[in-house]
C-alpha cells in the first residue's frame, strides 16, 4: 500500500517521497540492482538488493537516499529526508545571512573641479566607504583635456590623500581611453 506523492506534509508513514531534489535519488527512484547501505548513525549494513534496502527503510519509517551514485555499488543512506532538507536549508540561510555583499559605488570628478564640488564628492565617498562599499573614482576628460592628463592625476592624488582616513587606494589611477579611474576600498581597522 505504498503511494508515490510529490513532497507532501501529510502523515509520514502513509506517504513516501520519491521525487529527487538537488540531484539526490530517493526511495523508488534508485534503479540500481544492489546498493551499499549505511544506517542513520553511519554504521555500514553492507551490500544488499535495492528492494531489501527499501523494505528496511520502510520498516524504520525512513527514506533511502543515494548519497554516492558514482560509487560501485552506489552508497545509500537511511535518513529522514524531510528533516535533512530542512536542516540543509537552515544552513544555507545562515550562510547567506552572514555574508556581506560589497557593492561598488562611483564618484565622478572632473579635471577642472572646484573645491566645493570636491567637498561634496568627498562626503559621498566617505559615506559609501563607511557603509562597507568600494568606491570607483573617475574623471572623464573632455576635448583637449586628455592632452593634460597630469592635471587629472593631481586631482586624483589630492582626493586619495584627503580620504586616506576612511579608505585605501586599491587600484592606482589609470587612464582607460578618455577616462581615468581609481578604486578605493574601506579601511579595515583590524589590520591596523
Amino acid at each position: 500500500m505504498r503511494r508515490s506523492v510529490f513532497l507532501c506534509a501529510a502523515r509520514y508513514h502513509e506517504i513516501r517521497r520519491c521525487v529527487p531534489i538537488n540531484d539526490l535519488l530517493i526511495n523508488e527512484d534508485i534503479r540500481e540492482r544492489e546498493v551499499r547501505v549505511v544506517d542513520e548513525q553511519g554504521q555500514q549494513l553492507g551490500i544488499m538488493p535495492t528492494q531489501q534496502a527499501l523494505r528496511l527503510a520502510e520498516e524504520k519509517q525512513l527514506d533511502l537516499v543515494n548519497i554516492a551514485p558514482a560509487a560501485k555499488p552506489p552508497v545509500c543512506k537511511l535518513m529522514d529526508y524531510g528533516k535533512y532538507r530542512f536542516e540543509q536549508s537552515k544552513r544555507e540561510k545562515e550562510i547567506k545571512k552572514n555574508q556581506k555583499i560589497i557593492e561598488t559605488k562611483e564618484v565622478r570628478l572632473s579635471a577642472t573641479i572646484e573645491d566645493h564640488d570636491i567637498d561634496v564628492r568627498y562626503r559621498q565617498a566617505v559615506k559609501f566607504l563607511q557603509d562597507g562599499n568600494k568606491v570607483k573614482v573617475s574623471i572623464r576628460f573632455r576635448g583637449r583635456q586628455i592632452a593634460h592628463s597630469e592635471i587629472g592625476s593631481e586631482v586624483m592624488q589630492s582626493f586619495a590623500e584627503r580620504i586616506k582616513d576612511y579608505g585605501v587606494v586599491e587600484k592606482k589611477p589609470m587612464i582607460e581611453g578618455r577616462n581615468m579611474t581609481m578604486m578605493l576600498a574601506p579601511r579595515d581597522p583590524k589590520k591596523e
